[in-house]
């Protein structure tokens, strides 16, 4: 039997992402992806590195971990996993687990040319400043509304939707944000 709180979300496709942060310069930061145009779901769109789970993965840490590999090739080893966000349900239907984890900086890349076009990082200093997200209505395809999180554009990229809602309950869950 499934757990009661997962009820909610029955047919909902398990996943996980990744939440890379790392200090530079005595700032911490959280890195992201920009996926390409080419991949199925998302197109375009600043994400957090991860995906669906697979049959092999024992947990939503392995997932996000062999994700983040294959999208950006950080090396499992390299990661130190400081723990779990609550469980989000996304409009594309999947039920993702975010895994927060500490990564050495700088780091030396490889990005997966099908799936992620660039990554960048921001400054969790940046994040937390008091109107540089908000939360806005956004029309979903089957013509309903939606209250979807923005945030003010960086380095020419809009942190928006599920990467948008993780980040600001991770700024919560810090204390930087109310």
């Amino acid at each position: 039997l499934p757990r009661l709180e997962f009820l909610p979300y029955m047919g909902l496709r398990p996943a996980s992402v990744l939440i890379p942060i790392f200090c530079f310069e005595r700032e911490w930061h959280l890195l992201l992806t920009r996926r390409t145009e080419s991949v199925n779901d998302h197109k375009g769109q600043v994400s957090f590195p991860g995906g669906a789970s697979e049959a092999g993965d024992a947990s939503p840490e392995i997932t996000a971990l062999r994700e983040a590999r294959e999208e950006i090739g950080i090396n499992p080893g390299d990661v130190t996993v400081l723990g779990r966000l609550p469980v989000q349900p996304t409009i594309s239907k999947f039920l993702v687990t975010p895994v927060v984890g500490r990564i050495p900086w700088p780091y030396e890349f490889k990005l997966s040319s099908e799936e992620v076009e660039r990554v960048f990082s921001i400054p969790l200093s940046w994040l937390a400043m008091p109107g540089h997200f908000e939360e806005c209505p956004y029309m979903l395809p089957d013509g309903n509304l939606h209250p979807v999180i923005f945030f003010k554009m960086y380095d020419g990229e809009v942190l928006w939707g599920i990467s948008a809602r993780i980040t600001v309950i991770l700024l919560k869950t810090l204390k930087l944000v109310n």
